[in-house]
């Protein structure tokens, strides 16, 4: 796991240096060693690679990066972690290829050698990675199918009239450039306002891009156009028959295989254990695989003073069954509020959660541990969220609504909100029953309830915070994302199509990228087997009854990796892993809050309504009906994000 930078066209000093600052705004993500390359001499059409590591396999130099071949002039930087290395290090073997290191960088390049750009669909894992192919003097740029690591991309100007494009593994590096301006995105700005994250593949700054989960690219320096392709795409869910019935024994393997790849590691490793049915699962198996037993296998949970958060006689439960080293970290207010500057300052785009990741790596990091793998992905590819249940029954009421005029259906929703709550603040509701108006409004689709079933604020207040500007935003997403995610679920089931759009946007575009940047941030490796992509394709195929039913209990999961542990620790309402954060901030964070939100010159230069932002302060602090801490969080965080960055409309 490490941190990646570059720049691809006519290299020069300024490229040079924009490269090392980007490279050493990184250096958390790698703090065990770092190295430059360039293609050729100054004033050359070519690359440079800058590069921060952080050692997991091949502790020794001999996983120095940038990585180059010695038998083609190929170059690498790479970013994450190859599973299936040791089986692909054995076929390239037999085909005549000589490895000078036990690292899985050099396999990459190896492939490269052998398979061309049909390598990167032979990768099982989590990466970002750049290649300069020195017989074509061109790079080509991957991402992970899942997009588990990120890739930002910017071009810019150059003197006399040409290009060059910067990449980074963060946008923050991008900045520290020096090269691109801090100006805000409109329609990336809208994106966070409605999701609490922006939705790629434009990132929260004006002309930078994300490269899509799945997708490469190849880049010519002498006209560095940025044209992407996907080379995977998520599956299509099971069409019934045999194959769907023997699914889950398909999936049973693929799990298996999935964990014992993801338990090899040069360093400690450890598991997140919060006792439910994800990390469980995953500590479980981790447990079974592990070639030093189950008490070598070391489980790692966070506690809290305040008993209605505190599951941690769950998680020791299960440790207990399992038989693993367990360790219960208890997080205080006090050290919650001490630490919690170090915790905004590590976001790497906004994003209003993330926050609680962080303070548990940096847990597990202090604890001696520098792998750690987490359940993330049960509760998307089994059915475990509200929303398989939620956004279907939307969906419907929605497509019985149109036969009505729009404004009969809101006047009849909102005086179902006033008698469900009863009075309102300032602001009418900004969760399920004030968004009911929206839902019946939304046309039917699947896309349109989830995407409103998620939405941070009603489609009204979102327009307020922006003043009122047009936006080219369809609910939070570009019209090219929205109609890729709607074509992507045209022909599925309710339940596939919601799991779909779980994976494609709540998993990829805010669970997966903020794993990212606050494991990264205390130089912690995340690893998610639950997603690895055989695991998905091994799902899709599974039935669908057998994989759902009953919805919210997981049980297929629970059949194939939980059998041995009592299942009355898991018959309990679900609650995922949160900070009590609401309540710290509501006692000790509500005058700094206060004055953030308060700053008119601030709210102005994020592009928010000030008068909007003081309406929905004034309706938190009332205590108003559905108006939640998180509704006033992700407009705090912005706030101070920008003023932290230096960044304006």
């Amino acid at each position: 796991m490490c941190g990646i930078a570059g720049a691809i066209g006519g290299i020069d000093a300024e490229l040079i240096q924009a490269v090392q600052l980007a490279s050493q705004q990184q250096r958390h993500r790698g703090p065990d060693d770092d190295g430059n390359w360039e293609s050729g001499g100054p004033g050359q059409d070519g690359a440079m690679f800058g590069f921060r590591r952080l050692a997991i396999i091949d502790l020794s130099s001999g996983g120095h990066q940038p990585m180059v071949d010695a038998a083609t002039g190929n170059a690498i930087v790479f970013n994450g972690e190859i599973y299936n290395y040791l089986e692909l290090r054995s076929e390239l073997e037999g085909l005549g290829a000589e490895f000078v290191s036990r690292s899985d960088t050099e396999v990459i390049l190896k492939a490269y050698a052998s398979w061309g750009e049909d390598a990167i669909g032979r990768l099982r894992g989590m990466f970002a990675l750049a290649i300069w192919d020195r017989r074509d003097r061109t790079v080509l740029l991957a991402r992970d199918r899942i997009g588990i690591k990120p890739l930002f991309l910017t071009t810019v100007k150059r003197p006399g009239g040409a290009s060059a494009l910067l990449f980074a593994s963060e946008l923050r590096s991008l900045m520290a450039s020096g090269l691109i301006e801090r100006r805000l995105h409109p329609p990336a700005l809208d994106s966070y306002l409605w999701n609490g994250f922006v939705v790629g593949p434009d990132a929260i700054i004006a002309g930078v891009q994300m490269l899509p989960p799945g997708a490469l690219v190849r880049i010519d320096p002498r006209s560095p156009r940025y044209e992407p392709r996907r080379y995977w795409q998520l599956p299509a869910e099971a069409a019934g028959g045999r194959d769907a019935a023997d699914g889950a024994e398909r999936l049973r393997h693929e799990l298996r295989t999935a964990m014992r790849q993801h338990l090899i590691s040069d360093v400690p490793l450890g598991v997140f254990l919060s006792g439910g049915i994800d990390s469980s699962a995953v500590a479980a198996m981790a447990a079974e695989q592990a070639s030093g037993g189950p008490e070598s296998v070391r489980t790692f949970n966070i506690s809290f003073d305040e008993v209605e958060f505190d599951e941690s006689k769950y998680a020791s439960a299960v440790a207990g069954a399992l038989g693993t080293d367990h360790t219960d970290v208890r997080l205080t207010q006090r050290h919650f509020l001490e630490n919690l500057d170090d915790a905004l300052s590590a976001i790497d785009q906004p994003t209003f959660d993330g926050i609680n990741t962080y303070f548990v790596s940096r847990a597990v990091r202090e604890a001696g541990i520098t792998v750690a793998l987490a359940g993330t992905g049960g509760d998307e590819l089994f059915g475990g969220y509200k929303s398989f249940v939620d956004v279907p029954k939307s969906a419907r009421a929605a497509r019985l609504s149109r036969m009505l005029p729009e404004g009969l259906s809101r006047a009849a929703a909102h005086g179902i909100a006033r008698w469900k709550l009863g009075r309102f603040g300032e602001l009418p509701p900004q969760t399920r029953w004030g968004k009911l108006g929206d839902v019946l409004c939304s046309g039917g689709g699947v896309l349109d309830a989830y995407q409103v079933f998620y939405a941070m604020f009603t489609e009204d207040v979102h327009a307020a915070l922006q003043g009122g500007r047009h936006a080219t935003m369809r609910r939070g997403l570009s019209i090219e994302r929205s109609a890729e995610l709607a074509a992507l679920v045209a022909d599925s089931s309710p339940r596939h199509a919601v799991s779909t759009l779980e994976i494609a946007n709540f998993l990829g575009e805010r669970l997966l990228r903020d794993t990212d940047w606050s494991g990264m941030a205390v130089s912690l490796e995340v690893r998610v087997p639950l997603i690895d992509h055989g695991v998905i394709e091994a799902v899709a195929a599974v039935e669908s009854g057998r994989r759902y039913e009953p919805l919210g209990k997981k049980h297929l999961l629970r059949d194939l990796a939980l059998s041995k542990i009592d299942p009355a620790i898991f018959d309990r309402p679900k609650s995922g892993f949160v900070l009590p954060i609401e309540a710290w901030c509501r006692q000790s964070l509500m005058h700094e809050v206060a004055e953030v939100l308060a700053d008119r010159n601030l709210c102005a230069a994020a592009g928010l309504d000030h008068a909007t932002v003081g309406k929905l302060w004034r309706s938190f602090s009332a205590g108003a009906p559905g108006m939640y801490w998180s509704r006033i969080w992700v407009v705090f965080v912005l706030l101070r994000w920008c003023r932290e960055h230096r960044v304006a409309v």
